[in-house]
């Protein structure tokens, strides 16, 4: 098994936010760091959708994070609108999958090549905010050769940033257990979908360039 593969929990099953007509995300296995058994997790209600642009913000919320670089964004607007995104949830004093998948996605990037790396946006939302702060996500950044303009490390105030995590189906009681699985996006084109840390980085980019395509003609 590959070193990103985290011992296999059940989860239960969530629907995710309709955006469009209908947009549904399936969790039915979640990825957790090893030795920490997560408890088991409600799913967020789903919220009917008739007004695009406008439900998605409802529903990812425009929640005020703060950057590695101590700029407030709010979460919707300034972080996901009109983007293709990569999102993922880790938090620095972590030691095993963590900086894995961070080094994972650098891969991802370096796979994609400047044209389309231009295209995407990074997002990583820590799940221990009390700890992790925006000089120490910095750090993190730093070490792991991703701190630049197209990748974000995300942090806040505890309640933000569970908010934020519930609405991507993160319900944590510990940060040990946010899942380890990718979210890729193409945010006005309401497509969504969720990728296995250990997928083979050109794989990864292969995903993300379909995702991509779209925007020339935007």
């Amino acid at each position: 098994m590959s070193s990103l593969s985290h011992r296999r929990t059940g989860m239960r099953g969530f629907d995710w936010v309709a955006l469009g007509v209908c947009l549904w995300i399936f969790a039915s296995v979640a990825l957790a760091h090893e030795g920490h058994a997560p408890a088991a997790q409600p799913a967020p209600p789903a919220i009917a959708s008739a007004g695009g642009t406008r439900d998605a913000q409802a529903w990812f919320t425009d929640t005020l994070l703060t950057d590695q670089n101590g700029r407030a964004l709010r979460f919707y607007s300034d972080v996901l609108k009109d983007k293709v995104v990569m999102l993922n949830v880790v938090f620095t004093h972590c030691n095993d999958a963590c900086p894995l998948i961070t080094r994972k996605l650098r891969e991802v990037r370096e796979a994609m090549g400047p044209e389309l790396a231009s295209q995407v946006t990074f997002v990583s939302l820590s799940s221990d905010p009390l700890n992790d702060s925006p000089a120490v996500l910095k750090a993190f950044a730093e070490k792991h050769g991703v701190d630049g303009p197209n990748w974000l490390f995300l942090t806040g105030d505890k309640a933000s940033v569970d908010l934020v995590l519930g609405r991507l189906g993160q319900f944590l009681p510990s940060p040990e257990q946010h899942s380890t699985q990718l979210i890729a996006g193409d945010v006005a084109g309401k497509r969504w979908s969720k990728i296995r840390p250990d997928a083979p980085a050109v794989a990864i980019a292969q995903r993300m360039q379909l995702l991509a395509q779209p925007l020339a003609g935007r």
